[in-house]
């Protein structure tokens, strides 16, 4: 038995993928359920939002880049963030002023918001491949490595290396500080405490001379920095394809869902329990067995239980059972 590798193995491949995967789900899940527990409707164009922001942030990217800035190590993208979350607030609230506004007024039903939003996801997805194309952009530069799998061996002594790659490390430490200020506003400003009192209840809130124009305007904003900065984080962890955002709806849906709807912390803790499952399931247990079993009993397949092609089914899987047997998710959200 060789615990230490095994450890080191498990954590390489299973638990740094996960926390920072979970970290950029929970962004993203962070901006589902705002919408869903603010403005009351399921917004199926928030994957493409992510993917809108992320666009315009590899833009303003390659425009420093082409102008000789760039950011040391770390990656150039994080000096075009603001610029790329700006231009995802200009589509948003021009979205919002042109689309859901006029169902908001007239008081449409959720099912007619949510129908509305599938029309602005095919909208803002046929934007972004016009604009960027449909093939896959990678805009990670600066260093790429915290920390290598060579360095780790030639510092331990160990069989097996541990390898950190910068923007692992980036997600983490940008998601801790993205989720902190957005609980500090929620819970401390004047403008957080009117959102969650809109929330909660929203003709009392509107008795209480609170503005709901102001708390939408603000509700947007926010979503429209989460998505970008997730869309971000996520594109330079792995690479940024348009199609890719689609399919990340579902995860993100998942995590909203399973943690409850409206929630905060409900979506943060979804993102995580969905990104652990996923990278669980479709991890080949090969090698950690290795280490930790007798010879005689090492493995000899793959020790998969699904292939990384079907991690999605994991997420819809789990949706699907918080749905039947928990609607209101873990931490007591709204009912789907």
């Amino acid at each position: 038995m060789d615990i230490l590798n095994a450890i080191v193995a498990l954590s390489n491949f299973v638990l740094i993928p996960a926390i920072a995967y979970g970290s950029q789900l929970a962004l993203g899940a962070l901006g589902v359920t705002l919408i869903y527990g603010i403005l009351r409707f399921s917004n199926f164009a928030h994957g493409d939002t992510m993917a809108f922001g992320t666009m315009a942030t590899i833009l303003f990217t390659w425009a420093l880049q082409s102008a000789g800035v760039s950011f040391g190590p770390l990656p150039t993208a994080l000096l075009a963030l603001p610029f790329g979350i700006a231009a995802c607030v200009l589509a948003v609230l021009a979205t919002d002023r042109v689309v859901y506004k006029f169902y908001r007024e007239v008081k449409a039903k959720p099912i007619i918001l949510v129908m509305a939003s599938l029309g602005v996801m095919f909208i803002f997805n046929g934007i972004v491949r016009f604009i960027i194309g449909p093939d896959e952009q990678r805009f990670a530069d600066g260093e790429r490595f915290i920390i290598t799998a060579r360095e780790f061996r030639e510092m331990t002594g160990l069989q097996e290396g541990l390898a950190l790659k910068s923007t692992q490390g980036i997600t983490v430490v940008t998601a801790v500080i993205v989720v902190a200020l957005l609980f500090w506003f929620l819970n401390r400003t004047r403008t957080g405490k009117s959102m969650r009192a809109y929330s909660d209840n929203e003709d009392l809130a509107l008795l209480s001379g609170i503005n709901p124009e102001r708390v939408v305007l603000v509700t947007w904003l926010i979503v429209a920095a989460l998505a970008t900065i997730a869309g971000v984080l996520y594109g330079l962890d792995k690479s940024f394809k348009p199609f890719t955002y689609f399919q990340l709806l579902l995860p993100i849906f998942a995590s909203a869902i399973v943690g409850g709807l409206g929630s905060p912390l409900g979506a943060i803790a979804g993102g995580f329990v969905i990104a652990f499952s996923e990278v669980f399931v479709t991890y080949a247990w090969k090698k950690v067995l290795g280490y930790m079993l007798p010879e005689s009993l090492e493995p000899s397949g793959l020790v998969q239980l699904l292939s990384t092609d079907y991690k999605f089914a994991v997420s819809f899987a789990i949706l699907l059972i918080v749905l039947l047997f928990k609607p209101t998710g873990l931490f007591k959200g709204k009912a789907v």
